[in-house]
């Protein structure tokens, strides 16, 4: 019986997968030579670990020995940094490729390696749901080489993508240019509300809050409020602008509860509460600033805009994330504070070892109600001696026959 062979891949699209990390996959519909068409889902590292393979068997197809003898198809290497750009602009030369290959001659295109490659795989028939919002982005993963050995291959590293909602001007040449509807690649997350971006072939510093995910707006990137606080100390002063801001001198102590992405952090100094900027901030005990070993912003120490500042904002969706107010955290602000004070209040001090032995008399303690001048602790009173009689009378008789015989004249 003539054993089955590929005779078309077609390639419809790709997916983003999230399990079980985030990674690309290309879907290809096989047609094999029984009428049979299988869907496959493929890496692109594993697709171009094929290709090795088939250079490695077939050397003069492949141009090892003379470069115009060859007829295997060329496949560019994976790139180490990966994007929804990259991958998508990829579709065109995989399909090409893809093509080439199924009508090689036959002891290639039929070969068992490729055949193997293109059979359908368990997951190929209960694949993983795909990120319908996200659709087209994320990380290649690992794939499983042709000869049927496990080999981990290392991915390309993933960016995230994000929307910009607005028409931004660069002042600095570290920054890029962008305009709303843009989609750009974040290479680095900075703690201080700069994020260094990737759009095109330009790259640059972009302020995070001209930037939005492209899944909904509801998924939390942000921390939650973190009540109990954590103590950093202001390296520059700054006058609040907007009614929600708080000024603050340099060398100031002040306790930050809550973490924002772009970079106007929510600090609390005794009772009042406000948004300050994070790059005027350094943690208690850090000789560096609180972004320790990030790159700094373009111009070193231009504050990133605010959201509330933007105008013509166009989010790509129907709502925006709901922002706290100042009252709320003012108000959840005292509650955690008076709530640990009650508990403080209400832990017995709990007596040491030493203390326990040297109260082990159980004498009271009139430290409370002595004056200065008077004795902390008073002496115990020492009984009287009782008397002979007492004595002879409560003692055992071979005391009592001593005692006798002590008292009698010679």
């Amino acid at each position: 019986m003539e054993q089955t062979y590929v005779r078309h891949v077609e390639l419809l699209g790709f997916e983003r997968r999230d399990f079980p990390t985030k990674h690309y996959v290309y879907m290809l519909m096989v047609k094999w030579s029984d009428l049979s068409e299988k869907l496959v889902y493929r890496t692109y590292p594993e697709i171009h670990t094929v290709h090795k393979s088939l250079k490695e068997m077939f050397p003069i197809e492949s141009g090892r020995i003379e470069k115009k003898d060859r007829i295997v198809p060329k496949l560019p290497a994976p790139r180490w940094v990966d994007s929804q750009k990259s991958t998508e602009t990829r579709q065109s030369t995989l399909a090409d490729y893809c093509r080439l290959l199924v009508n090689l001659p036959p002891h290639i295109s039929r070969c068992k390696h490729l055949t193997e490659f293109f059979k359908v795989r368990p997951e190929d028939e209960k694949p993983p749901a795909a990120n319908t919002l996200r659709r087209n982005e994320g990380p290649v993963t690992s794939a499983e080489s042709v000869t049927g050995n496990a080999s981990e291959i290392s991915g390309p590293i993933i960016l995230d993508t994000y929307s910009v909602i607005a028409d931004f001007t660069k002042t600095s040449k570290d920054e890029i240019e962008l305009r709303a509807g843009d989609l750009v690649e974040i290479v680095e997350k900075n703690s201080n509300g700069w994020w260094f971006c990737q759009c095109d072939y330009k790259r640059g510093w972009v302020p995070a809050s001209y930037l939005e995910p492209l899944d909904q707006p509801e998924e939390a990137e942000e921390a939650e409020p973190d009540y109990g606080g954590e103590f950093f100390v202001t390296i520059s002063s700054y006058t609040a602008e907007q009614e929600d801001e708080i000024s603050l001198q340099s060398g100031e102590v002040i306790e930050v509860i809550h973490r924002l992405l772009d970079g106007w952090w929510v600090v609390r100094k005794g009772e009042e509460t406000g948004h300050f900027p994070s790059m005027y901030l350094q943690k208690t005990g850090d000789k560096e600033g609180q972004g320790g070993g990030q790159r700094h912003p373009p111009g070193g120490q231009r504050l990133p805009p605010r959201r509330s500042t933007i105008r013509n904002v166009k989010s790509i969706h129907g709502r925006a994330r709901r922002r706290l107010s100042q009252d709320v955290y003012r108000r959840n602000s005292r509650r955690f504070l008076q709530q640990r004070s009650e508990r403080k209040s209400n832990v017995t001090p709990v007596k040491k070892p030493l203390q326990e032995r040297k109260n082990e008399d159980n004498i009271p303690d009139t430290s409370d109600s002595s004056s200065e001048g008077e004795v902390k602790r008073q002496v115990p009173v020492v009984p009287p001696r009782p008397s002979p009689e007492l004595i002879l009378e409560r003692c055992t008789d071979k005391t009592r026959k001593r005692v006798s015989i002590h008292q009698t004249p010679p």
